[in-house]
C-alpha cells in the first residue's frame, strides 16, 4: 500500500490496517498470483466487483496485474472498481484494461477525503 498509496499517512495506513485484515480481506473471495508458491499478488472481489487488487512492488510492470483482471474478467464478465484519484498509476492501470470512468466520489467508504473514480468495463 504504501507504494502505491503515497498520499496516505501512516496514521491512515494504521487506520486502515485492521479494517483491511479483519473485516474486508474476510468478506472477499480472494485468488493470489503466485510463482513457485510464492505470493507475487493478489485480488479481492466481491461479485463483479474489484474490491482490492495489490502486486508486490518488485514485480510491477510484469503483466501480474492485468492477468488478474483478465482471469477474473473471463470468470465474472465485465468489472467494477473504485480506485483511488490520487493513485495516478492505478488509474492509469485500469484505464489500460478497458476500464472507463463512470462517476465520482469526493470521499472514500470511510467517509475521508480520498476522492474516488468509480470504473467500469461494461460499455
Amino acid at each position: 500500500m504504501r507504494a502505491t498509496h503515497d498520499f496516505l499517512s501512516e496514521d491512515d495506513i494504521q487506520f486502515f490496517r485492521p479494517l483491511v485484515r479483519d473485516n474486508y480481506l474476510p468478506a472477499l473471495e480472494v485468488l493470489v498470483a503466485e510463482e513457485h508458491g510464492t505470493p507475487l499478488g493478489f485480488i479481492g472481489l466481491d461479485g463483479q466487483k474489484v474490491e482490492m487488487l495489490f502486486v508486490g512492488a518488485s514485480q510491477h510492470g510484469k503483466g501480474i496485474g492485468k492477468a488478474l483482471i483478465e482471469h477474473v474478467g473471463r470468470l465474472r464478465g465485465p468489472l467494477e472498481v473504485d480506485v483511488n484519484e490520487q493513485n495516478p498509476g492505478g488509474v492509469a492501470f485500469y484505464l489500460k484494461c478497458g476500464f472507463k470512468q463512470i462517476g465520482r466520489s469526493d470521499l472514500d467508504g470511510q467517509g475521508k477525503p480520498f476522492p474516488l473514480l468509480h470504473l467500469s468495463q461494461a460499455s
